[in-house]
């Protein structure tokens, strides 16, 4: 009898890594279409549906989004997408404010953590929603028409973003990918293309250094760590393959959709 107890606590076992690898597949391909990170979506995931408690889920999928956007950025870079000078840049200052943001986030209670961080995901929404379907109105008239490379403006942009983006990142778990994306195309006059690939490469620092962060505080699980990266970064890979040939109209819709559906998640799940 016991013996098969034994088999079948591991069967149940294999299931539900099974299960968590399948789904994080499926939402990498996602990810990597619309050029996020996916800690919100991910935190959302295993929080919600896997019981996993938030801090370790924040901690985790940040982690994995090194993986994760490493990917996605080398399978975009090679259709074009990154525009590296900016990438670097970026993401070297949100390096140093994610680690900080790591900090900050293991003083904020559980429960308050599910309910800001779905905040910060339906902001998210809304800032993407208004640049991707009225890109002249409001703050977006200000982006400028050609890319930031150089001089004085260029580091003064890059370390405003990186550092806001950092700590946004950090405090709450989740790539930031609608801001980062928002900074790039409106400071640095990147198109919504090439602001898609540059954001994965941005995140690549910013998941390093936050996700140690989380790490130095005891909020990271190695195997559940494991079973995120193998998922997400296998479908990140083909999901970036399909950013360029998809129809405009439905790359925006996914760029709204992704943080509303992290956001209703975690906020009402």
């Amino acid at each position: 009898m016991d013996a098969w107890l034994i088999i079948y606590h591991y069967c149940m076992k294999g299931s539900f890594v099974m299960e968590i690898l399948l789904i994080l597949f499926i939402m990498g391909c996602f990810l990597g279409f619309v050029g996020a990170g996916g800690a919100g979506v991910v935190i959302a995931i295993l929080t919600v549906v896997f019981g996993i408690p938030i801090h370790v889920s924040l901690g985790t999928s940040l982690s994995a989004m090194a993986f994760t956007t490493l990917s996605g950025a080398y399978s975009h870079y090679r259709e074009g997408n990154v525009v590296l000078k900016s990438g670097i840049a970026v993401g070297f200052f949100g390096a140093f404010g994610a680690f900080a943001g790591a900090k900050i986030s293991a003083a904020i209670p559980g429960a308050q953590m599910h309910f800001l961080t779905g905040a910060i995901l339906y902001i998210t929404a809304v800032l993407v929603y208004l640049k991707v379907f009225y890109p002249h109105s409001g703050i977006f008239s200000l982006i400028s028409p050609h890319t930031l490379t150089r001089g004085k403006k260029f580091w003064l942009m890059a370390g405003i973003a990186g550092i806001f983006n950092g700590v946004l990142s950090g405090t709450f778990g989740i790539g930031a990918t609608p801001f980062i994306q928002l900074t790039l195309m409106i400071f640095f006059g990147l198109s919504m293309i090439e602001a898609v690939g540059t954001t994965m490469l941005v995140i690549l620092p910013i998941a390093v250094m936050g996700g140690f962060g989380y790490m130095t505080s005891g909020l990271l699980d190695f195997n559940l760590f494991v079973k995120v990266v193998i998922g997400l970064m296998a479908g990140a890979y083909i999901g970036a393959k399909f950013t360029r040939r998809a129809n405009p109209m439905l790359l925006k819709i996914a760029m709204v959709a992704v943080p509303i559906f992290g956001g209703t998640m975690l906020i009402f799940g």
